[in-house]
């Protein structure tokens, strides 16, 4: 339980009653059903009034509407509503009629005290309910909203364990391709992708400083560069301004192993081309990745698991921050991606 919003809504609504009664019975000059101000009955009259609305207000809030309404025992709510509406006009009114006599109060005006008395309560007692359903609904949505960052917490733990092995099987691939052509490379380039699993099984976290996230996809591309060589033509450019900014880790490597895993294989290097640039300004990153592509492979599938375990993620991570467009043609992959880091 929150102490202090709970101490900030007793407070609230102590404030209510005494603002009521303080504008009504204390500043003006009011005739209520035959009490005023000036005889000096209104002061008495507005103050068990008050007692008595507040009676049926509460009676909704802590009895009727939780243990009748909540449990749908709707027949006994109203039953019960209209029960406590009726004793509490019943027993005011004869209060009334005894202050009446008390001041003397004229016959005509004592009338409409019955009237006045139930038109209020029934307002009292509808208020009351609405702030229920008012309530009930924040509490519902609260929990929902709880339930739902919960899950997607489990979600996001499962997409980047995902991650591992998705990312495992490339590297492990990327090397196998190595091993026969040139060991000492290999062997550099088994250290260098160990350095990139610890990063993603141990430095990781939630949110993770730009700059290493940038350093990581850097590294990455730089491996890929020594093991491609001149099959493709890469171009990449890698800058920020932001030294504080945070993103969540692991977002970008997905589009840059994809545009190498499905790059063009022409026997002309000049016609594998991949170009990658990433740059951040104003805590707002742009990624732009292209690729060539072989026609004949158009009707395959292209991204796979790592794709669309990415695009998940961002949609947990960075919602209505974030605009990703994918354009997959015959001959070429592009992938643009904006994402706002601003907290």
């Amino acid at each position: 339980m929150n102490t202090a919003k709970t101490f900030s809504t007793v407070i609230g609504h102590i404030s209510f009653w005494v603002f009521n009664y303080w504008i009504v019975a204390l500043t003006n000059d009011f005739n209520w059903a035959g009490f005023t101000s000036k005889s000096g009955s209104l002061f008495y009259a507005y103050a068990y009034g008050l007692f008595f609305n507040a009676t049926i207000f509460y009676s909704q809030v802590f009895l009727l509407f939780p243990i009748f309404y909540l449990k749908k025992k709707k027949t006994q709510f109203y039953g019960y509503s209209v029960l406590v509406l009726f004793i509490c006009t019943f027993i005011e009114t004869h209060i009334d009629s005894m202050l009446y006599d008390t001041y003397e109060v004229a016959i005509n005006e004592r009338e409409n005290s019955s009237l006045f008395n139930l038109l209020f309560h029934i307002i009292y007692a509808i208020s009351g309910f609405f702030y229920m359903i008012r309530y009930d609904y924040k509490k519902k949505e609260k929990i929902r909203q709880q339930l739902l960052q919960e899950n997607n917490k489990v979600e996001l733990k499962y997409l980047k364990t995902q991650l591992n092995p998705h990312f495992l099987f490339n590297g492990i691939n990327s090397i196998y391709h190595l091993i026969g052509k040139n060991d000492d490379l290999a062997k550099d380039t088994l250290l260098q992708f160990s350095q990139l699993l610890r990063y993603q099984l141990y430095e990781s976290t939630n949110g993770i400083v730009l700059e290493k996230e940038l350093a990581h996809t850097l590294h990455y591309i730089k491996i890929e560069e020594t093991r491609k060589g001149s099959d493709i033509q890469l171009k990449y450019d890698v800058q920020f301004d932001s030294l504080t900014a945070k993103i969540a880790p692991l977002l970008l490597i997905p589009f840059v192993e994809n545009a190498f895993k499905h790059c063009s294989n022409h026997d002309d290097s000049n016609k594998n081309i991949i170009d990658i640039k990433i740059e951040e300004m104003d805590s707002v990153l742009v990624l732009h990745v292209y690729n060539s592509f072989d026609n004949e492979l158009y009707d395959k599938k292209v991204g796979g698991i790592g794709l669309q375990n990415v695009k998940r993620r961002l949609s947990l991570l960075y919602p209505n921050k974030h605009r990703l467009e994918i354009i997959n043609k015959k001959s070429s992959f592009t992938i643009n991606l904006l994402i706002d880091l601003k907290d």
